[in-house]
């Protein structure tokens, strides 16, 4: 699937946004996991409507290995939105992986849509100020949306280049280490997994 991955723009007008995560536990032996998906207005990035999954993942947690533990979770509350955003920031890795192929390259491959990595944390190659280098390559960029937070780990998933993607993470600051599409995403799973949200989420008012 890597030789698929495009890192030159191919975005139509991006007028909704998604959030992607997962949560779950790497020690939980019955290796369940809440997903959540959230799609934004663009523009004002008010929340328009979430979808949730929880399943038991048939694939153990491997770092580098996310796309086949937490993709079908996320792909079944991908085919439950009304409203499938234009553009989806993935709680993980895109390209900035050992086989150019993380979480959000995955989805972005198996859906044909724009998406971007954002993550927590690197996984490849040498930070060179603010770019991730790999093989000569900036595979990601850190960047920082809340002062004296830690860097988030930036990196194309599909169909989007590197320097778009930062673009679209800035326009999405809120003050909070996490862009609005991610953090909406990560409470929403968080909630999910405490037992306070529904399988499918009401759309917001």
């Amino acid at each position: 699937m890597a030789e698929r991955v495009e890192t030159a723009d191919r975005l139509l007008d991006i007028t909704t946004l998604g959030g992607a995560d997962v949560s779950a536990s790497r020690f939980d032996p019955t290796r369940r996991v809440w997903a959540a998906l959230v799609t934004l207005d663009a523009a004002t990035l008010t929340p328009i409507e979430t979808t949730t999954e929880s399943c038991l993942a048939r694939f153990p947690y491997i770092p580098g290995y996310l796309g086949f533990r937490e993709a079908p979770a996320l792909l079944a509350a991908w085919h439950r939105l009304a409203q499938k955003p234009d553009l989806l920031f993935v709680d993980g890795q895109g390209i900035a992986h050992p086989r150019r192929m993380g979480i959000a390259s995955h989805l972005g491959v198996l859906l044909d849509i724009p998406t971007i990595g954002v993550a927590k944390s690197r996984l490849v190659g040498e930070v060179q100020g603010e770019r991730v280098m790999l093989h000569g390559e900036a595979v990601a960029a850190l960047i920082t949306l809340r002062p004296r937070a830690n860097p988030l780990h930036i990196s194309p998933g599909h169909r989007i280049s590197l320097d778009t993607a930062i673009a679209w993470v800035r326009r999405t600051a809120t003050g909070h280490r996490l862009p609005a599409p991610t953090r909406a995403a990560h409470i929403a799973a968080g909630a999910l997994r405490r037992g306070e949200l529904d399988r499918a989420a009401p759309e917001a008012p």
